[in-house]
């Protein structure tokens, strides 16, 4: 079984493969402070209350965001499953050619959505938009040159910086809503976080296709934690939350 860790900036969403079944899944909340030991205890945790003992992990594939959380997770991996485990950086095979000015700066977990959306939908022109932290768009044409992408701020970011950069707009629950127009401050706050994103989500892509894809239409793909948020928006023509999971899984059998 391998267990795979997508390491992001608010939480890890982690997962085991026992071959190319996903048989679990969890998230825990990240900050830069846990060690080795808090990490390592949690995973023998979680993996016992799911049925899964720790002997039975035969490898670990991370990506991570987070360079301050490396170093506790593979001690982590080292001292309580030990295994040496496998981090998707740069230089590792990925069945991609980038074509970042700088191929470093791009994030390992836009990588591992990159790796596992040309596996599912190969010879296709891709969109990939992961809502996590942030909002990030990646392009993939069907040659499998990860051409570049977009980053925003998040859907949660958005709405915290309203509640702490200004006096009197209030955090309110993230939801869909079906009216554009609020009829109270806390209506059009959420409007304008699920509207705007939609709007802006729309827009994005039509730019991106016409870039890059000729305005031919690319197929666009929804994964990250608020992927789900926007499943009846008509922006995806499919959302794979596990995408990064699944990227993570392909790049560990790659560099076996």
């Amino acid at each position: 079984m391998i267990l795979c860790l997508d390491t992001g900036n608010t939480q890890i969403h982690g997962g085991v493969f026992n071959g190319k079944e996903l048989v679990m899944q969890f998230r825990k909340t990240s900050n830069q402070q846990f060690s080795a030991d808090e990490a390592g205890l949690f995973f023998k945790s979680i993996l016992k209350e799911n049925g899964v003992e720790t002997s039975e992990i035969t490898g670990v594939s991370i990506c991570s965001v987070v360079p301050n959380l490396n170093h506790a997770l593979r001690a982590a991996c080292l001292k309580y499953l030990n295994l040496e485990p496998f981090f998707l950086k740069p230089g590792v095979k990925t069945g991609l050619k980038i074509k970042y000015r700088n191929p470093v700066e791009v994030g390992s977990d836009r990588i591992a959505n990159a790796i596992a959306g040309i596996s599912r939908y190969p010879g296709k022109n891709l969109i990939i938009i992961d809502f996590g932290t942030a909002t990030t768009f990646c392009a993939i044409n069907k040659s499998r040159d990860y051409l570049g992408g977009i980053i925003i701020p998040g859907v949660r970011i958005s709405m915290e910086a309203l509640e702490r950069e200004t006096a009197q707009l209030p955090v309110v629950e993230i939801k869909a809503v079906d009216q554009a127009v609020g009829k109270s401050t806390v209506e059009s706050i959420q409007s304008g976080l699920y509207h705007g994103q939609i709007a802006m989500v729309k827009g994005l892509v039509k730019q991106i296709a016409k870039e890059e894809f000729d305005a031919s239409k690319p197929l666009v793909i929804g994964t990250g934690g608020f992927s789900r948020l926007f499943e009846n928006a008509g922006m995806f023509d499919v959302i794979v939350p596990t995408l990064a999971l699944e990227g993570l899984y392909q790049a560990f059998l790659l560099n076996k």
